[in-house]
């Protein structure tokens, strides 16, 4: 595979991710999502167990800041040291670094109250995009893209994406079910993070093959 075919195709993933998230704004501003957060919301809190709310908590707490700060520390450290990747390097701390700093922006732009229904913790903040779903998208999306090529195995690279979506989908799934988040928050956390991911790939891949101009 070319690298022209290659960038041309990450840059038009970023762009369909882009728009989606677009669509979601429309939907979430226009309330066109409501029925949808109202439906998945009822599907999710009516599985509560207490075994199951334990899980979900320590989802929660996995893709909280402080914890994915630690992952991100921990996973630079082995980069650096072990792999001697430094340009991966600055292109992970970029992706966390730039997924954090958007949710702060966008959370202020489209001040979105949380649901005030079935809450099972407490947290403070606006609740579009979900952060947890931004943070576990770029820090898993980013980790699986890194350690792909590093992976010879098909089983090997297949428990990476399944490790990793695993993750990423019952870190947001958590904040549903703890009833901090609407379902068109996490959906939107995910394209939101998933742009930038995308597009962090699409430079760091053109300045690593300088001769390639789109």
């Amino acid at each position: 595979m070319n690298l022209k075919f290659q960038l041309t195709r990450a840059f038009a993933i970023t762009l369909l991710l882009a728009i989606g998230f677009v669509t979601v704004v429309y939907l979430v501003g226009s309330q066109r999502i409501a029925k949808f957060d109202e439906l998945l919301i009822n599907a999710v809190q009516g599985m509560k167990t207490p075994g199951l709310t334990i899980v979900m908590n320590g989802f929660t707490v996995i893709g909280s800041g402080y914890v994915v700060a630690l992952i991100a520390v921990l996973l630079c450290l082995f980069l650096y040291k072990v792999l001697g990747h430094r340009q991966e390097l600055v292109l992970f701390l970029a992706i966390i670094g730039g997924s954090a700093i958007l949710n702060v922006i966008l959370k202020l732009l489209f001040h979105r109250e949380r649901p005030t229904l079935h809450r099972m913790i407490e947290v403070t903040g606006y609740s579009f995009p979900s952060g947890h779903s931004m943070a576990s998208f770029a820090m898993y999306g980013g980790l699986t893209y890194l350690l792909w090529r590093h992976i010879s195995s098909t089983w090997g690279r297949a428990l990476l994406v399944l490790i990793s979506v695993v993750f990423i989908v019952f870190i947001g799934v958590s904040r549903i079910y703890l009833g901090v988040h609407y379902p068109s928050d996490v959906v939107g956390g995910y394209l939101a993070s998933g742009t930038w991911l995308g597009l962090s790939i699409w430079v760091f891949e053109r300045r690593k093959n300088k001769q390639y101009t789109l």
